[in-house]
């Protein structure tokens, strides 16, 4: 790269977002395992940026706890130990318990159309794109997504929510390392259903006790999982 493009890149903050963005989606859904050294050199050929836009997304990373900065090393991908899972999903419940008891209590007719219509939608959504074998479907992955914000969309602190987001992708980056996707033995479709019934009901205390039980079963599952690939 030359020297002026160089300094084109260190002035562009768009780029440095950009890079930020694709290397947080690749740690996220599990492209970049943890603990894969992430060398500037590779990735300014692999990103298509300079080294500048690429020192400071890899310092928004590291802000975010999505990599580690190695003393007179560069960075890595942080790990995703089971433990770390634990505090993760006890950090997800506190908050988004909380985000969801404010929603009911400050829910509107707009928030029940917008919850019932997310539920629906889930509903209809097939988990897997194979009848025979679990393959994740990306609709019903977008459809769970747009659920569980529904059901907190209501409670009028933006920045509550804007944590609740960060909790809920990190949480993805485990379930994305784990070959546990499918749950056997396990009714999601029902906890969803009852989840919103619940909040719809107005019954806040149930609605956050089922929404503590369906983080923590998919935490016990994942957990279980990163726990066998890690012995």
């Amino acid at each position: 790269m030359s020297h002026a493009s160089s300094l084109a890149d260190a002035r562009d903050p768009t780029l440095a977002t950009a890079v930020h963005r694709r290397l947080r989606e690749d740690i996220l859904s599990g492209r970049l395992p943890p603990g894969q050294k992430l060398r500037l050199r590779d990735l300014t050929e692999n990103y298509g940026a300079g080294a500048s836009p690429m020192r400071e997304a890899l310092a928004k990373l590291a802000a975010e706890g999505l990599a580690e900065q190695l003393e007179h090393r560069g960075f890595r991908v942080a790990a995703a130990a089971p433990y770390q899972l634990d505090g993760l999903i006890r950090s997800r419940v506190l908050a988004e318990c909380a985000a969801l008891r404010e929603s009911i209590r400050r829910g509107e007719a707009a928030w029940e159309e917008a919850l019932l219509l997310a539920e629906h939608r889930l509903s209809r959504a097939a988990r897997s794109l194979d009848p025979h074998r679990f393959i994740s479907n990306p609709d019903w992955e977008a459809c769970h997504l747009r659920f569980h914000q529904a059901l907190l969309s209501a409670c009028g602190a933006s920045p509550l929510l804007a944590f609740c987001d960060r909790l809920r992708e990190e949480a993805r980056r485990y379930r994305a390392l784990s070959n546990t996707l499918a749950y056997p033995g396990r009714d999601v479709a029902a906890e969803h259903v009852a989840l919103a019934r619940a909040a719809l009901d107005r019954d806040a205390e149930t609605a956050a006790d089922l929404l503590a039980q369906h983080y923590e079963r998919t935490g016990a599952f994942v957990g279980a999982d990163l726990g066998r690939m890690t012995e």
